[in-house]
């Protein structure tokens, strides 16, 4: 296969101290990969269109090697524009497939997430996803809304949601997946993020609101994080 030249050995080695699942990587650099997949993107659309660009795309999504799906997504960022209700379903159902935080964080973040803050109404998905029994769908609906909380987007939907997922979430992926929500909302909308974050303090976990306040200035972060300290 054409990304097998690319890779490294010692690397694919080092790649699996960062999972604790099972990865089975060749190696590759994602600045490297991501070089390739644009020269690679390039060619297919002039020869044969980006309808087939998402089928091939669909087919690496589908393999068991992490830069095989890294690779799906490269083909597609900052594509999404192009792409309708159809493709975000496709792209949807990828999260079935996803094997680590990385091949799920590039899916959700560099495809799904920007067609969410493109179109509002597929925050419906988002909720679905949040009420899944599945870790991964549960990540995504906080990745997915991050793209539209730098946009200023969604406050009321960021809220929705972790107040949701605080009630009985105990999986560190998405709580994790939450904090990251919450630190871009507070970086791009502080003076409505921050009484939010006041006001959960007490029942949020320690995971999610040091996360949540990384950006914040020193004062507010020592305010917010307060109580948990005592």
């Amino acid at each position: 296969m054409y990304y097998k030249d690319g890779g490294s050995a010692p690397h694919a080695e080092g790649v699996q101290h960062f999972f604790k699942e099972e990865i089975q990587s060749r190696g590759w650099y994602t600045a490297e990969l991501r070089k390739f997949a644009v020269r690679f993107r390039r060619s297919i659309v002039r020869e044969r269109g980006m309808e087939f660009l998402v089928q091939v795309a669909d087919e690496l999504f589908s393999g068991r090697v992490l830069e095989e799906k890294v690779m799906a997504v490269l083909l597609l960022e900052k594509q999404t524009k192009n792409f309708a209700d159809t493709e975000f379903q496709l792209f949807a159902s990828w999260l079935d497939r996803v094997s680590s935080w990385a091949d799920h964080d590039a899916l959700v973040h560099d495809l799904l997430a920007p067609m969410v803050a493109a179109d509002p109404a597929r925050c419906r998905q988002v909720f679905l996803w949040a009420k899944s029994p599945i870790r991964w769908r549960r990540r995504a609906a906080c990745v997915a809304l991050i793209r539209g909380a730098r946009e200023q987007q969604f406050f009321p939907q960021i809220v929705r949601l972790s107040n949701q997922l605080l009630q009985n979430e105990e999986e560190d992926m998405v709580l994790k997946g939450l904090g990251w929500l919450l630190r871009e909302t507070a970086k791009a909308d502080p003076k409505r993020t921050v009484p939010y974050l006041m006001k959960i303090r007490k029942n949020a976990p320690r995971l999610v609101l040091r996360t949540a306040c990384e950006t914040l200035p020193a004062a507010t972060r020592k305010q917010v994080l307060k109580e948990r300290s005592a």
